[in-house]
This record gives C-alpha cells, structure tokens and sequence, in this order.
C-alpha cells in the first residue's frame, strides 16, 4: 500500500508580523514576532531576517521570554501546544501539549516554571468565552511533554493579548474587558472588579480597549475607546480606589506599555504617532510622529535601550528611547484590497500586488521580506475618508520582465472615469522600473484584463474594456526602451458585446477574448477572427490556454457555474463539467491548472491536467469566503515527490489570498522534512555541553580519527581533497563570532594533515607531501581568514 505524503496549508510568507506584540531580547539584538506558523527573529541594527522558529501546526498567538534564561522564549499556538526555544541556534528544546487552543500567553519572573495561557472555557469551546489559566510545566527529560492541569485564574476574559497585563513584579494579575477591570492578587487568592458605566452621554465609549501595570508601583493604565488613559490606584479594596485620566489621541488608545524602571508610559493608537508620558509628571508628554499607519503593539527592550511599535500596515518600526527611528521590517502590506490580482517579477521571483495606496510592492516570498514599493500614481496620497484618488487596479510583467504596465483610476462624483494606461521599462543601473509611456483615456471605459504576449517576437499588450473593444499596443522602437514608445496598434471588437477577459497561448501564437458569451479567438500575427466557440449559457468569467501537452486546450469559467474545455485542433467542446469557479490559474512550468471553486460559502480546490479525467489533487473547504486572487510562484530548487498526489507542487508553488487577506500556500511532508534537515544541528553526546565550538571541535575530532583509519592506504587518502572535508566545511558555515581565533584553527588544521611518523615506509617521500601540504594549507588558511573576515 502507498501511503500519499500529506498536504497541508501553512502561512509560508507574508505572514502577518504585526499578529501579536514582538519581543527584543536582553541583550537588544534581536527582535521575535509571531508570523503565521512560526516565529521569526530580525535583527535589530540591520533589519534583517536572521530565522525562524519551526514546529507549531497553526497560527501563533504569542511569543514571551523565558524569565529564567535569558537566551529562551516561549511560544504558543492554536494548535494547542506551547514550545520552549533557543532562539539563537533556531533549536526546539521542548514541547509543553496543553489540548486546547491558546490565544495569548504571559509569564513572570515571580512565577517560576508557571506559565498563564488564555484558553476557551472548558464548557464553551466553540463559544467567544474565554479564561485565564496558570500551567505548571512538568520537568521531564522527554521533548514531548504533556501539561494538562490547567488552574483557572480568571474567568470571562478577553482573548486580545494586550488585555491582561502583570504588576508590582507578579504581585497580582490585570485584566480588561467591556466596561470592566478585574485584579487578581496571588497572594490573598481573590480578585476585585471594577466598572465605568456606559449609561451616561459622557461614558458611551468608556469601553476598556488595553491595559498595563507599573512594573514597581501599585498603577494600572487603561486604554479605552474614547481616546482616554486611566491611570488606577488604591485598587487593592473594593471601595476606596481612585483613578485620574490622562488624554491626548481622538481615537481609541490601541496599546499601552510601562518602561522597565516605570518611569514613563508609552501609548498609541490610529494617529500613527508613539505617545511618551512621563510617569511623575503626568501632563508632560513627548511625541515622536508620522509613522505611517495605526500603532496596533508596543514593546520594550527589557534593559529599556530600545522600543518597537507594530503597526496596521504590517510593519514593525524599531525606535532607540522614542526618539529616533533606527530600523523598520516591513512585511507584506494589506490594505483594503487587491486590485491588482497576485503577479510574479519574471526577474526577481517577488511576489507583486497592490501595496501603499498608489504603490506596487515587490514581496519576496523566499526571505518574507518586501523588496520596495513603486510608486505608481506619482501624487501625494491624502488620508482622508471620502476623498477620490487615484489606485492601481491592474498591472502585468512581459515575459523577460523588461516592461511593467500599470493601469490606475480614478471616478469622481457626477464625473466621468478617469483612466491612465503607464509602461514602465527596466532600468539595469536603478535595478527598478522607469516611467516610459503614458496613456490618458486608453479606453472609454473600466479596463477588465490586460495581458502581454509571451511571443519573443513582438512586445505587446492587450488590454480589453467594457467600452466593447480590445486594443493591442506595440512598441515602436525596439532598439532603445528609453526612447521608444508604446502606441496602439490595433483595436477589436465583435458585435458590439462587451469583453470581460481575455488569454494567450503558451506560444503567443493565438489570443482569446471573452465577449460575454462568446469565447473568440484571434491571430495576433493578422488580427485574424480565427474561430469563435460555443458554450453553455451564461458569460465567460475567466480562460486560460493549456502549456506544454496540454497546448491544444482552452479553458473557461462562465456565470453559469460550468467550467468547459474546448479542443482547438478540433474548434469543438472536449468537456464540460458544472462548477462554480471564481478562479482559473495555470503553472507556467507544467501542464497543471488550479480551479478555486465556491460551494457553501466556503472555497474549494481542484488541480487538474485538461487532458486528465480525474483532479490530480482536490482539498474540500479551503477556506471561508471566494479566493479571487492566487498565483503560481516557482520554486528556487525543485522537489523531488514522486508521490502522484504531490507531484503538482515539485516545481512551483500556489499562494492564494482569502477574503480576510491572508497569504496561504501548501507544503508537503517531504518540503518540510528538507526545511527540518537544513536547520537540524548536529547530535551530540546528552552528557556534553551543546556549544558551537563544542560541535565543531567534535566533528573536527571525527575527521582526525577517519584519517588516522585511511594511513593504511595512503594513495587514496592523497586524492581527496581538503575543500571537500565535513569539518573544513563547517568552520567555512560556522558565523564567525562563534568561532576560536583563526590562528588556533589554522594551527590545528595543519596538524590534521601530517602524516604519522610510524608509517616508516613513506618517509622517503614525506618531505615532498609536506611541501605540497603546506602549499594548499596557505591557501586554505587565506580561503579561511577570507570567510570569517566577510561574516
């Protein structure tokens, strides 16, 4: 029995880092946040992606550090585990199953090996209740262990990790919800509540958005939806409490944090401007503005040297004492939608859609990181609710991805469609798009599909319009893409019917133009009306043309929920099957298309071959909502899945949008089993110490006993050469502030070369394997110096 490798859906890349609040490290160097599955580390001073943390099967809710190791963190997700991590070597140390779904974690100094998880009420675990539970972890020598004595601490909480908040150094516990404040104090073993009224004109939006207690006083700051800061005091009765009100944001304070000493709070919310006030002086205040978008966290370095704000446009802005920004990790940008549809750079494999309002982001998918934004519309964008402006609706790369044209639009009030058609071309020295043609009014009407031919003989772009025609654009001069322009060269219609999509053949030989509910196709050599195609009624959604053995085929989608499959040798319907398709995308490196369907609200998956009965991989129930947006993305190095269910994913990669703007994908048990093998470390004795310099000296150990072993046949031994050993390997990968001084390493690599003097039969032609010996160690040992000296 053949048993097929799992497919699962996972967040790969552009993954929402702005999910839940980041941690910096003690020492400041790193910076951890959540990002879909895993948890990645940035360095702080460069911005850069250093790793992941992999392990968790679904979303992580929370990321802290351990209390007592300051080179550990703890993660947690709803998959119902929480993982303790050396976050600097990317190990798993161990692996706490608590059985529930977790939706934030917190931990504290004062609570040794406890950690305090908000968990769904055991009664209600498909309800929004929710509760917060201390778990003891048991200290076991297993990787697995399980931990399910949960102690319930407080009930009725929110679930919104900004809700519940330690103070006075774990003394008691705070939390938020509604229009109530409840503290628990550990030691006492009870809990005060407090509440604001919501009847009065003054209070309708008294409602408690965040909290954070003074790390050395009884204070607790509250935000709430009327833009104000209640600081509380004397909370510790029922009757005698007192609170005094701080206000500068007009919208709803989204997050509130304490430095470390407690000397100031900090505070944001939609006005994109971090709120610095001063503890002991409460009226005084310090801004540090225009940061680009909503602050939705903020977290403090724990030696108080750095601050970190997320923000709604997934981005994560690192700021030194709030006043002076130093690094910004921008993720993928999510606005309010994508007009653009998902596009892959022919150059830089980036992921390309809409980004800031009036850009284009360049995202790539293998780093998760966003390359630059072009700006499109080239106005200022104001930010103001009502306002017509200009977006980008549709973009398209040529082949070679040496042209980019966009289309973007603008519709007034009681005025007509503003259009304007841009070529942009490839500039080697800026390595970005240059402006080169603007076309005011290409058409008369919205423009629904734009698309360049593949043929590398001829540039062109199609675009077609509801003013009922396409038009083909040509470059007019080939020879400089800085002087030549683009005009239109040919437009089409047929019978006054409005297109709505539009495809080319693999070849660039043959173009299909949807007119409602007539599929058309043409010849882009002559303009030629080839043939026109008969289908079930209803309009034509969306085609596209088989590749590679499936050349011969075109594929449709109309309203009428039936995808049809017409042979072009034939002109006839090869078949046709009832499907509500919202999507059709093809591979660009095989003969698979990748059909999204819609049924029951939720979205459906079929891969399939158009000369092949049966899908040759279907997932029921993807996703809630209609996938609209999905792209094929090839892969940097092929997979070598020889299982049939899993064969369509070896040499690209599907990303798709949902509804909620969340970028999936699908990874199988062998990608996952290679991603696990890379990242591995190497085994040791238990008894031994793990340490970098452990590792490599052991395997340097290792070589020399293998050496020693190969004497008794010296020809052999003489042929292989140092480059290729494991050990020189590793010190060539090791990251050089690891590693002993190069003198020490060089030293012992010598030696690892001498031939033993019991091998007296050799000795007349030692001197000679020295000298050569020597010669390619000078040259190992320059190669060497070189290596650490980059890192």
């Amino acid at each position: 029995m053949v048993v097929h490798a799992e497919i699962r859906m996972v967040h790969r890349g552009g993954s929402k880092i702005n999910f839940r609040e980041p941690v910096i490290t003690h020492d400041s160097r790193f910076l951890l946040c959540a990002a879909g599955e895993s948890v990645n580390v940035y360095s702080t001073s460069t911005e850069e992606y250093v790793h992941d943390l992999q392990g968790h099967t679904d979303l992580v809710t929370g990321v802290v550090l351990n209390p007592s190791n300051h080179l550990q963190v703890y993660s947690c997700s709803a998959d119902g585990t929480v993982r303790l991590w050396d976050f600097t070597d990317a190990i798993l140390i161990k692996t706490f199953i608590i059985g529930y779904p977790i939706y934030s974690i917190y931990v504290s100094e004062k609570h040794g090996g406890v950690v305090f998880l908000v968990v769904p009420m055991a009664n209600y675990k498909s309800s929004e209740l929710f509760q917060l539970v201390a778990v003891h972890l048991p200290h076991s020598g297993d990787q697995e262990v399980e931990a399910r004595e949960l102690s319930a601490v407080l009930c009725d909480v929110s679930h919104h990790p900004g809700a519940a908040s330690f103070g006075r150094e774990g003394e008691y516990i705070a939390a938020v919800k509604g229009l109530q404040l409840e503290v628990f104090f550990f030691k006492k073993q009870k809990s005060y509540r407090f509440s604001l009224k919501s009847g009065m004109k003054k209070g309708a939006k008294n409602a408690f958005t965040c909290v954070s207690c003074h790390p050395k006083e009884d204070c607790i700051a509250t935000g709430h939806e009327d833009g104000k800061i209640r600081m509380w005091r004397n909370f510790n009765q029922k009757k005698e409490y007192t609170y005094s009100t701080l206000h500068w944001h007009h919208g709803a304070v989204n997050t509130l944090c304490f430095t470390p000493e407690g000397t100031n709070l900090l505070s944001g919310g939609i006005e994109s401007v971090l709120v610095h006030w001063h503890y002991t002086q409460e009226n005084q205040k310090d801004f540090l503005p225009r940061l680009g978008a909503a602050i939705t966290h903020i977290a403090v370095s724990p030696d108080g040297s750095l601050f970190c704000t997320s923000h709604s446009d997934n981005k994560i802005t690192i700021i030194q004492s709030c006043v002076k920004v130093s690094a910004v990790i921008q993720g993928l940008v999510k606005g309010d939608g994508v007009w653009t549809n998902l596009i892959i750079d022919p150059r830089s494999k980036a992921l390309v859609l809409n980004g800031k309002p009036g850009h284009l982001q360049f995202y790539s998918l293998h780093h998760d990181k966003q390359l630059y934004n072009l700006d499109i519309v080239q106005q200022e964008y104001i930010h103001e609710e009502g306002l017509d402006q200009f977006e980008v609706v549709k973009a398209a790369f040529d082949a070679r991805g040496d042209w980019l044209a966009t289309v973007e639009e603008r519709r007034k009030k009681g005025a007509e469609l503003e259009i304007n058609l841009k070529l942009w071309a490839y500039d080697e020295l800026t390595q970005s798009f240059v402006l080169n043609t603007t076309v005011t009014a290409p058409h008369e009407d919205r423009i629904t599909a734009m698309f360049f031919s593949p043929s590398p003989e001829t540039t062109m772009l199609v675009t077609t319009s509801l003013d009922g025609h396409f038009k083909a654009w040509l470059l007019a001069d080939h020879s400089d893409a800085n002087e030549g322009f683009w005009a239109c060269d040919f437009v089409g219609g047929y019978h006054l019917l409005k297109p709505g999509c539009c495809s080319f053949s693999a070849d660039g030989s043959l173009l299909s133009v949807g007119f409602q509910e007539v599929v058309t196709v043409w010849s882009p050599a002559s303009w030629e009306l080839l043939t026109t195609l008969s289908q079930p009624p209803g309009a034509i959604r969306d085609l596209c043309f088989g590749r590679l053995s499936c050349s011969k085929y075109l594929l449709g989608a109309s309203t009428k929920n039936q995808l049809c499959c017409w042979n072009l040798l034939t002109c006839s319907l090869e078949w046709s099957t009832p499907m509500d398709v919202s999507l059709l995308q093809t591979d660009p490196l095989s003969e698979n298309i990748a059909a999204f369907c819609s049924q029951s609200g939720s979205s459906d998956l079929f891969v399939f071959k158009p000369s092949e009965p049966r899908p040759l991989y279907s997932q029921k129930a993807l996703c809630t909502g209609k996938v609209q947006h999905a792209v094929f993305a090839p892969r940097d190095q092929m997979l070598e899945s020889c299982e049939e269910r899993t064969q369509w994913l070896n040499r690209s990669q599907l990303y798709f949008l949902t509804q909620h703007m969340d970028l999936l994908t699908f990874s199988t048990k062998t990608e996952e089993d290679r991603l696990l093998a890379s990242s591995k470390q190497l085994m040791v004795d238990d008894s031994v110490a793990v340490t970098p310099f452990y590792l490599l000296l052991g395997k340097h150990r290792g070589q020399q006993l293998e050496k020693q072993e190969a004497l008794t046949n010296p020809m052999a031994e003489r042929t292989q050469l140092p480059q290729g050993s494991i050990a020189i390997k590793e010190l060539l990968h090791t990251p050089a502030h690891v590693l002993p001084s190069a003198s020490f390493l060089c030293a012992m690599f010598v030696r690892s070369l001498l031939i033993s003097s019991s091998s007296a039969r050799f000795k007349s032609g030692l001197w000679l394997y020295h000298s050569r010996t020597l010669r390619l160690v000078s040259d190992m040992y320059c190669q060497l110096r070189d290596q650490i000296i980059s890192n």
